[in-house]
């Protein structure tokens, strides 16, 4: 590999190599607690929703459409983020859990990482019905199942790239979601692109309200800093520039 692009994968992912590498050495596998516990969550359900007993339950808690009344899919949108898609290999969900999940979770902790997660899916949720509800989507639409963590991971993986200024990877998930659209033209690539845009706002809110930016290496620091508590501190005659 040349000296040129080791350079700029050291600049696109070393900050936040930095700050998974840490906890991931010294706690190994207890960092990530909630995305183990995701990982478990979404095999069961899986593997219940698979029982002839247990597909119908797994439905009635966690299948999400545009066609239910609005409460009911806000009730059910928090487990419907663990309830694999039965068209797709569940390996795929779970391995998006394991991956994007860790690294927020190590990140952004636990409280952030459910935040964004939840925003960008009901962003992808609430999109399927407006966009039904003014006939930008076809009617059949709202009957389409709407779970899995996609949504999810792709909101996550943006709000992640931008904190910590991976903007080529970042620009490389948002295009690949574009060319989803463009190549199958579904419900689901639409919904992500919601889910992207609702991350987009929330990091713009973010940035607005003087959430700490990343230093060099990936830690957190204060948009603004000093070098002294005082702009003039005593018995020194050096100037500090403003």
């Amino acid at each position: 590999m040349s000296p040129r692009v080791t350079r700029r994968a050291r600049a696109e992912w070393g900050p936040l190599y930095t700050a998974v590498r840490g906890p991931l050495v010294r706690r190994r596998w207890r960092a990530v607690p909630m995305t183990l516990a995701a990982v478990g969550l979404t095999s069961a359900l899986q593997l219940v929703q698979n029982q002839s007993w247990g597909y119908r339950p797994v439905q009635n808690l966690g299948a999400v459409r545009a066609e239910d009344p609005l409460w009911l899919a806000l009730l059910r949108t928090p487990l419907s983020l663990f309830v694999p898609a039965l068209d797709l290999p569940v390996w795929g969900a779970l391995a998006q859990i394991l991956l994007v999940f860790g690294i927020a979770e190590i990140c952004l902790g636990r409280r952030r990482t459910l935040t964004v997660a939840y925003a960008a899916t009901l962003a992808g949720t609430l999109y399927a019905r407006a966009a039904i509800a003014l006939n930008a989507l076809p009617l059949t639409d709202a009957q389409v199942v709407d779970t899995g963590p996609s949504a999810a991971v792709v909101g996550l993986a943006v709000y992640l790239g931008r904190r910590y200024r991976a903007y080529a990877t970042t620009a490389a998930v948002v295009a690949t979601m574009v060319l989803e659209v463009a190549l199958k033209n579904n419900l689901a690539g639409k919904e992500h692109l919601a889910a992207m845009a609702a991350v987009a706002l929330l990091c713009a809110f973010h940035r607005r309200s003087g959430q700490p930016t990343l230093g060099a290496r990936g830690t957190a620091r204060p948009a603004t800093t000093h070098p002294h508590p005082h702009p003039h501190p005593p018995n020194t005659t050096r100037t500090h520039p403003h």
